[in-house]
């Protein structure tokens, strides 16, 4: 390995879905991206089960493993915190890894409550070490590429922004227990917090702030079997949600979220409606951006048409492989760290392409309105 790119050593927290997907990022980092702006060194992982630690430690070659994340933040190789726990090991933690002097990378939602979301914020503003929210699909190339051209004035002004986050996993056929997910003291909330944070973020980042928002929550199934078979627990966060946001600088939106959607896996889609024009995006396909142009001639083109963002030119794409062969959902990751660790070894800002605690906390501010809506039965501003 070249001896003049520097190492960060990295401590992660968690070993399930969200850690194996930031391990395997910063595994391929160092293969995949020439020159990567540091070499990860994978120096600890931390969770309560000791059998898992001790396979997740062997499949990615993590060095030490623990089981209390005070002890892993005391050792001094690690320089970056990476936080894959679930919501209620989110805020604790970052701030003990901020006040310790550690970069700190944190899934989403970033915490809870935007109340711990703002603890947060201000532990990493004071501590002075760069931060970042797992938001990656801002590092889809076809979202950084409507990103581009949004900003660039192609749309014109923009007038709608609308967008939807399907998935069916809780469906009673497929007999999913009571899960963290499912309880609000360890989540905060349901498909809010899973799934409404994640288009809440795209669309400040495409759009703009959120000025106020319009909410409804339903909860289909109010009792699910407990995880270790002794009767029932009592689910009590929201299986969907759909709102109407109104932005700062005048669009309007839809959100809508769901983990009761028979036949989709994880439908995320969203459209941008302005003036010259519209984008259209679905995860699900995440190679193509869909668009139409006012101005295109009715005898050249009839509606949207797709573009397929796999060309050198588009944002990531030289990284990879010749144009039309596709990349997946793991690619994200790589983008967002490779982009995370340049910030931190030559000082660049996290924003406003990656989501810094700062995001996180907006986009808890605007899932908290949806919450607050849907309790109260009114439109909620944003503060």
């Amino acid at each position: 390995m070249n001896s003049e790119i520097p190492e960060i050593g990295v401590g992660m927290l968690g070993y399930a879905f969200m850690g194996r997907a930031h391990s395997n990022a910063l595994r391929s980092i160092p293969f995949a991206i020439d020159p990567p702006p540091a070499i990860p060194r994978l120096v600890a992982v931390c969770g309560r089960d000791e059998a898992a630690l001790k396979a997740m430690a062997a499949r990615y070659g993590y060095a030490a493993t623990y089981t209390d994340w005070r002890d892993m933040l005391a050792d001094e190789r690690i320089q970056l915190f990476d936080n894959g726990g679930p919501n209620d090991t989110h805020a604790e933690p970052c701030i003990a890894a901020a006040e310790a002097g550690k970069h700190v990378f944190c899934e989403k939602p970033l915490a809870r409550t935007a109340v711990e979301a703002k603890a947060m914020l201000d532990a990493v503003n004071k501590a002075g070490v760069k931060h970042g929210v797992a938001f990656n699909y801002r590092f889809v190339p076809a979202i950084r590429q409507a990103k581009l051209l949004i900003d660039s004035g192609a749309l014109g002004r923009i007038y709608h922004f609308r967008a939807m986050y399907l998935q069916e996993w809780i469906l009673p056929h497929y007999h999913t227990p009571r899960l963290w997910r499912m309880d609000k003291s360890r989540a905060g909330t349901g498909a809010i917090g899973d799934l409404a944070a994640h288009i809440v973020d795209l669309g400040r980042y495409l759009v703009g702030e959120v000025k106020s928002v319009s909410g409804l929550t339903r909860t289909f199934i109010e009792e699910r079997p407990l995880p270790d078979g002794r009767g029932m627990g009592k689910v009590d966060v929201d299986d969907a949600f759909v709102a109407t946001v109104e932005f700062a600088n005048g669009a309007i939106g839809s959100l809508e979220g769901t983990r009761l959607a028979a036949g989709r896996k994880n439908y995320e889609v969203l459209e941008v409606n302005g003036e010259k024009g519209s984008l259209r995006f679905n995860l699900e396909r995440l190679n193509e951006l869909e668009v139409y142009w006012v101005d295109d001639e009715p005898d050249t083109t009839q509606g949207f048409h797709k573009v397929m963002v796999t060309e050198s030119v588009h944002p990531w794409l030289q990284h990879w492989w010749p144009p039309g062969h596709i990349i997946g959902w793991e690619h994200t990751f790589i983008h967002e760290l490779t982009h995370f660790l340049d910030s931190i070894v030559n000082d660049k800002p996290v924003a406003p392409v990656g989501a810094t605690f700062e995001d996180g906390y907006r986009a808890a501010l605007v899932c908290d309105a949806i919450v607050e809506s849907a309790l109260r039965r009114r439109q909620i501003d944003i503060a």
